[in-house]
């Protein structure tokens, strides 16, 4: 070859290497400009797709969450609840900025009230929103606060909706028993053992088993029966008690137990159905779920009427809600009087032991036919149940009973009297609404906050025309309502008349520094529950203004809508 033509290959070797060099660059340019698309597409799925905890059950992957701090470590962090934290504005890290420790004091202050309906709804969207467990506070001791306060409260439809919802948690077998332990005090297995097929087959739990057993047997499947307990006992997850009990309920063998078991409700239970002439004298150190068995099983017998001990137990237990308070005034009915004693009881009773006071006290309202005497008797037993720490007992016979009496027939100086010891069978946000659209705070403009969706332009004009006929009222006086609905619906983008200053008349109502500095922080949460401890008992109808003012107001900060919603439909309406 020539050195021309070498010399013309070589140089059309080089522009051959330059083009596929640029060629290769671009093809490298476009690939990085369709991977960082791809990417960007891929992330901002992920970011529309952020896993809920309640499809996830109780396992969160950290970093498929959006947070404020990157990292590139992987962070499974188990957490336990019902609801996802935006149903009710909440989010995640909603306990994040709270000292564990003054969770756990607010709830243990709480446990000891009787919750209002509206209370009671604030704590359990708040306590059982899935969250991060608070500073100074570990999972395991922030989910039995859950775990403890559902127990307590008997919230059996939302033990069974945390159960599905919450694969595996400590404590489970606590829980389990409970469920368990629910049905049998019932007394009615049949159903008991139709409900416990709830729980999945995945939940493995000793006590859950020797049910399931039982229940096989109780439907006549004992050779499945069998198989079970053979496995249970392969596992050394069963026990001699229950083995013997098991045994004699398959016909294999007598009942080898000398001895009533009552360490838990399933081992007392199975002695009830496998001692002959089954009897056991109950205590005050008897265990809640046995009374409330042997209550539904009629088990609770009174052999010895003058034995005292042993009625003051029963009563005891009614007061608890563990014995049906109608049992107290049958055993009553039961104790023997003289006849001259009955017909001078207003003035003897003092004289008798306190349980014969009672029982001679009802028995003559029993025998009364006079409406006053009756009253009298009624009210004067009252008393003597306030003093023994048994008003629970009494509270509901006592507004059956005055039920009975016709409105006319009742005296006047007793009207009063009356009608505060009525229990209202129909709750407070069934009764009819009655607005008044000379009251801010009790016109139809309230509709917006207990009807769902209710049109923001359909309020604003609403709240024009209402305006109109209050400010011919030249004595107009914006009360601490009126400021709690004004500002509420402006916190939701409604425009408020600029004639009502009510910003400068906010400053009359002044708003607790430790609960502002909370709403400061963003605790959420904690706030939640200090509202729930500040309301207690009462409903919300029944606090003061100023009260229901700042509680909105805080509400408002918060932006948790939800709660300042029921709050203010409980409150501000008039109902009749």
């Amino acid at each position: 070859m020539k050195l021309s033509d070498l010399s013309k290959l070589f140089f059309f070797l080089i522009i051959l290497f330059n083009l596929s060099f640029l060629h290769a660059e671009n093809e490298v340019d476009i690939w990085k400009k369709t991977s960082s698309n791809n990417l960007k597409e891929q992330e901002d799925k992920k970011k529309q797709n952020i896993p809920s905890p309640l499809i996830n059950k109780n396992t969160i992957t950290t970093n498929n969450i959006i947070q404020e701090q990157t990292s590139t470590e992987v962070n499974d962090t188990l957490l336990y609840g019902i609801w996802d934290p935006d149903k009710y504005n909440f989010e995640l890290s909603m306990w994040s900025n709270t000292d564990g420790k003054n969770i756990q004091k607010t709830i243990s202050r709480i446990n000891k009230l009787d919750l209002s309906e509206t209370a009671e709804n604030i704590l359990l969207n708040t306590l059982f929103s899935y969250s991060y467990a608070p500073k100074n506070l570990s999972e395991k001791d922030f989910l039995n606060i859950k775990i403890n306060w559902l127990i307590k409260n008997k919230k059996d439809d939302l033990i069974e909706q945390f159960l599905n919802k919450n694969n595996d948690f400590p404590n489970k077998n606590k829980i389990i028993q409970y469920l368990v332990d629910r049905n049998i005090s019932n007394a009615n297995i049949k159903i008991g053992c139709e409900k416990v097929n709830f729980i999945g087959k995945d939940i493995k739990d000793p006590y859950l088993e020797k049910f399931k057993i039982y229940c096989l047997i109780f439907n006549n499947k004992k050779s499945q029966a069998q198989l079970l307990h053979d496995i249970l006992k392969e596992q050394n997850q069963s026990d001699k008690f229950f083995d013997n009990a098991m045994d004699f309920l398959l016909g294999v063998s007598e009942n080898k137990n000398k001895k009533i078991k009552d360490d838990n409700l399933l081992n007392f239970y199975l002695s009830s159905v496998t001692f002959e002439n089954f009897k056991y004298e109950p205590n005050e150190k008897t265990k809640k779920s046995i009374w409330e068995y042997m209550n539904s099983a009629n088990l609770i017998t009174i052999d010895d009427i003058t034995d005292k001990e042993k009625i003051k137990n029963i009563e005891t237990a009614a007061n608890k809600n563990q014995v049906n308070k109608k049992q107290v005034f049958e055993i009553y009915k039961q104790i023997p009087f003289e006849l001259n004693t009955l017909i001078n009881a207003k003035n003897v009773y003092q004289s008798l032991d306190k349980i014969e006071g009672r029982a001679l006290l009802y028995q003559k309202y029993l025998l009364s036919d006079n409406t006053k005497n009756k009253l009298d008797l009624l009210f004067m037993l009252k008393d003597l149940f306030k003093k023994e720490n048994l008003s629970n007992i009494y509270t509901e016979f006592l507004s059956d009973r005055l039920k009975e009496f016709e409105t006319g027939e009742i005296p006047k100086d007793y009207i009063s009297t009356v009608e505060r010891n009525i229990i209202s069978s129909k709750s407070f946000s069934q009764q009819k609404i009655k607005f008044d659209d000379k009251t801010l705070h009790r016109s139809k403009l309230i509709r917006y906050f207990y009807e769902k969706d209710y049109p923001i332009k359909k309020t604003q004009k609403e709240l024009e025309n209402i305006y109109k006929k209050i400010k011919r009222n030249k004595n107009y006086f914006y009360s601490a309502k009126d400021i709690a609905v004004l500002e509420s619906l402006e916190y939701d983008g409604i425009l408020i008349p600029k004639e009502i200053n009510h910003k400068d008349l906010s400053r009359s109502y002044n708003v607790p520094d430790n609960l502002n500095d909370l709403a400061e922080k963003g605790e959420k949460g904690y706030l939640a529950l200090k509202i729930v401890e500040i309301i207690g008992e009462d409903e919300v109808n029944n606090l003061d203004s100023e009260t229901l003012y700042f509680i909105t107001n805080l509400l408002n900060k918060l932006e948790l809508k939800e709660f300042r919603n029921e709050i203010l439909a409980t409150a501000l309406p008039l109902r009749i």
